[in-house]
């Protein structure tokens, strides 16, 4: 697919790389993050979302979360996307958080919706109202599961027709929400927010992936997004097949220790999570190392 602005084609919400240190603490390797950034642009990728809940925003300091943008805008080639997230718990936050995006140069920025507590509509458009000040393109984010507040098509229209805000990352699970909203919204690209329906929005017509999975395996992803958006199922399928057992974790509580000891197995630094993440489960490793082997042994790392 022709990607017309910078939230179109296989964006990749980073995973960020922390290393402990020598009294234990876990701090963030920014050389690794900056090489991460440069290998995903040198597989196929067409931008980063660096500061999604992949990249444990929620547990960064200020100081390392401003500087996770700068470190992926240094790192990007040219043409290749940075679109950070910038959820906050209230509404002038979040607009910090973008105006810094976009002095740092980032092309657009990703927005969840108050996530503190169970905003009403009313709540949400003034959100998206406030955030839109910085003037800094903004793809919305219906996570529904971990933010209580669903974007349903219905407002998601009314935050277009506003100007708020140009695409959305859907999260919801449901691909029937892709045809409501172009039907209300005509115009507001609907982005894949979920790894395990990549096929089904690229097929519907998604102009964009905001992925997890590609943090370990984005040349396999990017041929199957791109055969996909084709219509080329007869690529597109069997490489599904072989990745939905990994690409279904992105759905799951585990999603970003599971994505990165994928990275780890093919050879990419994944490494621990800062709490209140824990390791993964003898039982979820092992399903998780038994689908990453089988996608190696059918040479998609």
């Amino acid at each position: 697919m022709t990607r017309a602005k910078p939230w179109h084609g296989m964006l990749v919400a980073t995973a960020l790389p922390l290393r402990e240190t020598p009294d234990g603490d876990l701090a963030v390797d920014f050389d690794g993050y900056a090489d991460h950034v440069a290998w995903l642009a040198a597989n196929g990728c067409d931008g980063v979302t660096p500061n999604g809940s992949l990249g444990e925003y929620q547990n960064l300091s200020a100081e390392e979360r401003a500087r996770v943008v700068t470190t992926a805008v240094a790192a990007a080639p040219e043409g290749f996307t940075v679109m950070p997230g910038v959820a906050a718990y209230g509404a002038d936050e979040a607009r910090r958080w973008a105006e810094q995006a976009g002095e740092a140069g980032a092309s657009a920025v990703m927005l969840l919706p108050p996530n503190s507590y169970r905003a009403d509509d009313r709540a949400v458009v003034a959100h998206y109202r406030e955030v839109a000040k910085a003037g800094v393109p903004v793809v919305a984010y219906n996570n529904p599961h971990d933010t209580k507040v669903d974007l349903v098509p219905e407002l998601l229209a009314e935050l277009f027709d506003e100007g708020l805000i140009v695409a959305v990352k859907e999260f919801s699970g449901d691909i029937r929400r892709y045809y409501r909203i172009t039907e209300l919204a005509p115009g507001l690209d609907v982005l894949a927010g979920t790894d395990d329906l990549a096929l089904e929005m690229a097929v519907a017509g998604s102009p964009g992936w905001i992925s997890g999975y590609p943090n370990a395996l984005p040349r396999a992803c990017a041929v199957l997004w791109e055969a996909a958006g084709k219509g080329d199922l007869a690529t597109a399928l069997p490489l599904y097949r072989i990745l939905h057992p990994l690409l279904r974790w992105d759905s799951r509580t585990e999603f970003v220790q599971a994505i990165k000891l994928s990275m780890d197995l093919v050879g990419r630094y994944g490494g621990p999570c800062r709490q209140p993440r824990l390791p993964l489960t003898p039982e979820h490793e092992a399903l998780v190392r038994t689908a990453t082997e089988k996608a190696i042994a059918e040479g998609l790392a």
